[in-house]
């Protein structure tokens, strides 16, 4: 309908304004029937939305989230899908964004998982990129996509290699050290030793999950070391702690 008509009706109190609301009573025509699909999981646990606070979800990961506040080192051992990335991930954004540390660090050893990917062209960055998407994808979870490049921009977030860690010194960081079962027992010790003032270090991994030879992964033999040291967290996550799909629970259960 044209604005003057609109008008001219209006002035003569003729307009029905019920010809221009929403019929509200339309629905899709969408059934669905008893029995039909089901997820794995309930609605409740499904929900992936963002949260501000991580809470967690099993007394293991509630006692990792104690043992990253209370201790300047911390180990996290247990199978996959227990939420150790992400875990040392969000207490890492938590830190940053509230002032406790300068700056975060993370670092994964370049292993391929049973094949070699062979040349990748690009720069650095572009060749590690396969090798450090996880870390990306639990980033993105915490901070937005403009706001994780921002901070990458300035230097506050760093991703790098085992290999490059040689020789530094990390201050007043978040240090999160991923995937170290697929670190030797001289990289490990190399990296714990990055250690610096006011920081904090988090090393994640699965024992029982290595991409390297047979009895070259040196984390378990770390971790049986260095919990018996005072100061240092030694967190060994379960079965009963796994947040991924149910079916990754009973899987490992047998496989």
């Amino acid at each position: 309908m044209a604005k003057r008509t609109t008008k001219r009706r209006h002035a003569q109190g003729v307009l029905n304004v019920q010809e221009f609301q929403r019929d509200d009573r339309r629905q899709r025509n969408l059934q669905v029937l008893d029995g039909g699909y089901k997820p794995a999981n309930d609605a409740a646990a499904r929900d992936t939305s963002f949260v501000k606070t991580v809470r967690a979800k099993s007394k293991g990961q509630t006692a990792l989230m104690e043992a990253i506040d209370t201790h300047a080192l911390c180990l996290a051992l247990g199978p996959a899908g227990t939420g150790k990335t992400y875990l040392a991930i969000a207490k890492a954004v938590e830190a940053l964004e509230g002032g406790k540390v300068g700056r975060i660090v993370l670092s994964r050893p370049a292993v391929e998982a049973g094949e070699t990917l062979g040349f990748l062209p690009g720069a650095m960055e572009d060749k590690l990129a396969p090798y450090l998407r996880p870390l990306y994808d639990a980033l993105q979870e915490r901070l937005s996509p403009k706001r994780l490049k921002a901070l990458m921009a300035e230097g506050l977030i760093e991703i790098a290699p085992v290999g490059f860690m040689r020789g530094r010194t990390l201050n007043n960081a978040f240090v999160v050290i991923d995937e170290a079962q697929n670190c030797t027992y001289g990289q490990i010790k190399m990296l714990l030793t990055r250690l610096g003032w006011n920081s904090t270090m988090v090393v994640t991994g699965d024992p029982a999950q290595t991409d390297l030879l047979p009895d070259l992964s040196g984390l378990a033999s770390v971790a049986d070391k260095l919990e018996n040291i005072g100061n240092i967290a030694v967190c060994r996550l379960t079965d009963s702690d796994i947040v991924r799909h149910p079916l990754v629970a009973a899987m490992l259960g047998v496989l």
